[in-house]
């Protein structure tokens, strides 16, 4: 089926209005009509062509949450009516040890992203910048009553992404937590760690959002543009995670880590990240990534969240506005995450 979206023609180019083929709905495919869709960093970095070239055009956008409004005849976990998610990826092969371990994000044979990735029929996946998707319904979430949809959209990425280093290295009562940069990430890393139980310290080049940062949880607020932070701070978190898309001194960062402590990268940036060694040794440190999370633990993720009335802070464009958004993100101009209401496409 023919369906509107906005897609990027070329690396660097304004995202214009045009129309895509979806897929005709297959035994185990589910048809969404696409309510809403958060625009991540990421989008802007793929059509950019920050990493590498791209399968142009491309449609971005992996943070969808609409609504089912066709099953295939095998799947029996949605139903016509629900309201469903989908996140950065949309299959893997579902065989290899990753896999079968619940981490499809990492599939040795390669996962499948929602956008700008070859699909199991050969063409290229495109996202959620459109009207309507249709997804193999393994890779489908539920969006828990409890959640307002549109707010609910950027938990497909930016949630899981921040909810899933915090689950890993424990995060919770008796840990200090510290995330860096209250942004799309940031601010989701701040609530769901607070919510875990974890004492919260954002570290941010300015003291800007501190009142935003105490608002969603944070217990402190420090400017890393200030040389002191990093002298009051040494060797206090056990647990930190850098959201931020663009080079930090990680060695400084580092410094700020308890005995065993871990700097969990999220964000990224396109240049290298120069680690002196020593800064590990020194106190058993160490210097980690991490990358969304698999499908039952998003899962998890999304029923966290609306047990505990999280949501991301949300700002509603229309599809015509989303050129205007992308150099607001680069300019830090949003607090803290755009949806896209796709009714306007």
């Amino acid at each position: 089926m023919q369906v509107n979206a906005y897609a990027a023609p070329k690396a660097g180019a304004p995202l214009a209005l045009t129309t895509i083929e979806r897929r005709a709905v297959g035994a185990n495919d589910v048809l969404i009509t696409i309510e809403y869709a958060g625009i991540c960093h990421s989008d802007i970095h793929t059509v950019n062509g920050d990493w590498g070239p791209q399968p142009f055009p491309v449609v971005p956008g992996h943070e969808i949450v609409g609504t089912v409004t066709e099953v295939g005849d095998a799947v029996t976990n949605h139903q016509v009516g629900d309201r469903v998610g989908v996140g950065c990826m949309v299959n893997a092969c579902r065989e290899c040890a990753s896999c079968l371990n619940g981490d499809e994000q990492y599939c040795l044979n390669g996962m499948i992203g929602t956008y700008a990735a070859t699909d199991r029929d050969g063409t290229t996946t495109q996202g959620g910048y459109s009207t309507h998707v249709v997804v193999d319904a393994d890779f489908v979430l539920a969006i828990p009553d409890g959640l307002d949809p549109a707010a609910a959209a950027p938990l497909l990425c930016a949630g899981i992404t921040t909810y899933t280093p915090l689950k890993h290295w424990n995060a919770g009562p008796d840990t200090k937590v510290a995330v860096v940069g209250l942004g799309g990430l940031g601010h989701m890393a701040v609530k769901i760690a607070h919510a875990l139980g974890s004492e919260v310290t954002v570290l941010s080049q300015s003291l800007k959002k501190q009142e935003d940062g105490l608002r969603l949880g944070a217990d402190h607020y420090y400017a890393t543009s200030d040389p002191a932070t990093f002298e009051v701070l040494a060797s206090s978190f056990d647990l930190i995670i850098n959201t931020v898309s663009a080079g930090i001194d990680v060695n400084a960062y580092l410094g700020l880590l308890a005995v065993d402590g871990t700097l969990v990268n999220v964000g990224a940036p396109p240049e290298p990240l120069p680690v002196n060694a020593m800064s590990l040794i020194g106190a058993r440190r160490s210097f980690a990534g991490s990358m969304i999370g698999g499908i039952a633990l998003t899962q998890e993720m999304l029923n966290f969240c609306a047990e505990h009335g999280i949501a991301s802070e949300i700002e509603i464009i229309t599809a015509d506005q989303v050129n205007e958004a992308y150099e607001r993100v680069l300019a830090s101009d949003v607090r803290y995450r755009f949806v896209i209401d796709t009714a306007s496409i």
